[in-house]
């Protein structure tokens, strides 16, 4: 079966592990060495484990550890040739045995594990996020984007989990202490949704299987964590979905991973 954490997430870094029978996977490795590996140590993995490591995007809460751990451990990373092009100063020299690209749009298979990769609107090169697939299971993996798009919708729509964006309070946003050409910037379509924006898109895509979401990518300065999840509540049931029944709804956290959680 397959199984998955949330490591962390959220504006300091961000890290998400999926595992099957036969492939375990990070996707970002935006802490520090010393800290993903702590990270996994509480859930009782092993860096050196991995198959592999996933990249979505550039951006340093993303990839801050990559080159250290990939390094150490000797594992091969996945990203689109934009990105690579992107983050090879970033994170210094990758021997190229471990250097891989995996286009946008397609599927790569890890023997019993398939992942999609689908494009998001960002400030970035190319980001790129994931959709798992294994045994008839869906798992959707979708932050760090401005808008959630028709052509997204009908990418994810339907998983079993969702992990999604719900990265700021609008409100609190504009009435925080962020420069305007910063506020400007997450507000925009290459920015970060919102929580009511994440409500929203979530209500176009959950489906008759779909039994977790986890809000992820909140933002330390213009949200928290009760207010993402009353917001996504109260804007689903008013949409008609019945919340602690037919799905529930989890926080994550910026430094204390989500248990391995069954898909």
């Amino acid at each position: 079966m397959m199984q998955f954490s949330v490591l962390a997430s959220g504006s300091t870094g961000n890290a998400f592990y999926v595992e099957t029978d036969t492939h375990r996977l990070l996707v970002d490795a935006g802490l520090s060495g010393k800290q993903m590996e702590q990270l996994f140590q509480q859930i009782d993995r092993q860096l050196n484990e991995l198959t592999g490591i996933l990249v979505t995007h550039e951006h340093s809460d993303h990839i801050k550890g990559l080159g250290t751990i990939a390094r150490k451990y000797q594992l091969p990373i996945y990203a689109n040739e934009k990105t690579w092009k992107a983050m090879e100063r970033l994170i210094g020299d990758i021997p190229t045995d471990q250097k891989f690209v995996f286009p946008l749009g397609t599927v790569r298979s890890f023997g019993d594990l398939d992942v999609e990769s689908f494009g998001v609107s960002h400030d970035a090169a190319e980001p790129m996020f994931y959709v798992f697939h294994h045994k008839g299971k869906k798992l959707v993996l979708i932050t760090d984007t401005g808008y959630v798009s028709d052509r997204m919708k009908g990418i994810i729509k339907h998983a079993d989990v969702f992990v999604f964006e719900s990265n700021h309070d609008v409100e609190m946003l504009r009435m925080g202490r962020y420069p305007w050409s910063i506020k400007r910037r997450i507000l925009s379509d290459v920015g970060h949704v919102s929580n009511e924006d994440a409500a929203l898109a979530l209500a176009d895509v959950i489906g008759d299987q779909t039994k977790r979401i986890y809000l992820a990518h909140l933002s330390q300065d213009n949200n928290m964590k009760e207010l993402a999840r009353m917001t996504v509540e109260q804007t689903l049931s008013s949409k008609g979905f019945e919340v602690g029944q037919q799905f529930d709804i989890y926080d994550t956290d910026p430094k204390i991973p989500t248990g391995l959680m069954y898909v």
